[in-house]
């Protein structure tokens, strides 16, 4: 039992985060979600220590529930079932780092080009796996440049390159186009390369479009990370990683201990998160996310339009419901969480943002700007 104060102060933050969560529109993860069916399991140690397809002597886990879920992923990202292996990770960070290392430990001479529009933690798993890396330009809608990366590689052509595609960039949404990174490889006669996708937020949104730009294994990938607490959703963070099974094998080791293979990062596996992705894929469907981004993206026009009439310059990259616009007022970014770069800022058009918070924020926004909102 918790003293009275103690339960005071847990009431207190609970009601804190209610608040907070009525004017969450800068980052890219959804409240709308509802686990409470599956609130008995914690009541139980759960464990997915190991792989996820290996039987192991510690039986407290959801590993063919995280089976199912990667079965989802595999399709989602056209990735071949006999070819290919994933397990779910605590987000999408672990699932670039393990992307990243399985190319380091393919091609341990390559170089990582990664562009400047890459999430702020790659760097920090370069310098983690002291991974060779070169920074390329991006261009103005976020994607990385083309032609810097041409020139780049064709310098250093004796050096195979592992390319960090961004499949969403952080601040803009940008998507970097596989194949023409595909076809730069080519044109420069490169014969080993390793591309890893990091597709956060548009990994699930990119499969419920009906021109999705080519992203994933059938134009070429090598390995992705998705998140599973941004467009899905989920009380803890989340993700899942897949990566072509020949590549995996290189890193596998055996451990008697646990009675399984080693083929993961972490050792001790979060087992309640591939419960929540089985019931929202399972609750939703396919057809219930592609209603879910189409709605999203609606309002993210409708963010566009709506900023239009106020004379603030707003717009989006094509599939994303990113919208990127003039960085406001700094009360502004702190009563609606907006996230900023230099001179813009965004808000992300998630399952549970409507057109109400759109409006509300604008009229914080006149209010901080002499009346009118252009900034």
């Amino acid at each position: 039992m918790l003293a009275p104060e103690d339960d005071a102060r847990l009431a207190e933050l609970l009601a804190s985060i209610e608040r907070q969560s009525e004017s969450f529109l800068g980052y890219p993860c959804t409240r709308d979600f509802d686990y409470s069916p599956l609130f008995p399991f914690l009541y139980y140690p759960l464990n997915n220590v190991g792989d996820p397809y290996v039987e192991t002597t510690f039986r407290l886990n959801t590993h063919e529930i995280e089976r199912e879920v990667l079965s989802y992923f595999q399709r989602f990202t056209h990735a071949p079932v006999a070819d290919t292996w994933g397990y779910m990770t605590n987000g999408g960070t672990e699932g670039n780092m393990y992307g990243i290392y399985l190319a380091r430990e393919l091609l341990p001479e390559g170089v990582v080009y990664y562009s400047e529009d890459t999430h702020y933690s790659v760097a920090k798993i370069l310098r983690v796996l002291h991974a060779r890396n070169i920074m390329i330009k991006s261009l103005d809608n976020g994607e990385i440049d083309y032609l810097d990366l041409k020139e780049t590689m064709r310098v250093h052509r004796d050096v195979p390159p592992i390319i960090f595609a961004n499949i969403g960039t952080t601040m803009k949404g940008a998507v970097d186009d596989v194949q023409r990174i595909r076809n730069i490889i080519k044109e420069l006669a490169i014969p080993s390369c390793y591309i890893h996708a990091d597709a956060a937020l548009s990994g699930m949104i990119l499969p419920f479009v009906d021109d999705p730009q080519p992203f994933d294994f059938a134009s070429g990938i090598d390995s992705i990370s998705i998140s599973g607490h941004k467009m899905i959703g989920s009380p803890v963070p989340c993700g899942v990683v897949i990566a072509r099974k020949a590549n995996v094998e290189r890193i596998a080791r055996s451990i008697e201990y646990v009675g399984t293979l080693d083929t993961t990062l972490s050792g001790s596996r979060n087992a309640i998160t591939p419960l929540f992705m089985w019931y929202a894929l399972h609750a939703q469907g396919e057809q219930g996310f592609r209603a879910i981004i189409k709605r999203c993206l609606e309002v993210a026009d409708y963010a566009i339009e709506a900023f239009a009439q106020d004379g603030i310059k707003a717009w989006r990259n094509k599939n994303s419901i990113t919208v990127v616009f003039p960085r406001p007022h700094a009360e502004i970014l702190k009563r609606w969480q907006l996230a900023v770069h230099q001179d813009v800022a965004h808000l992300i058009a998630m399952p549970h943002v409507e057109q109400r918070h759109i409006q509300a924020l604008l009229t914080d926004i006149r209010k901080f700007s002499g009346g009118h909102a252009a900034i």
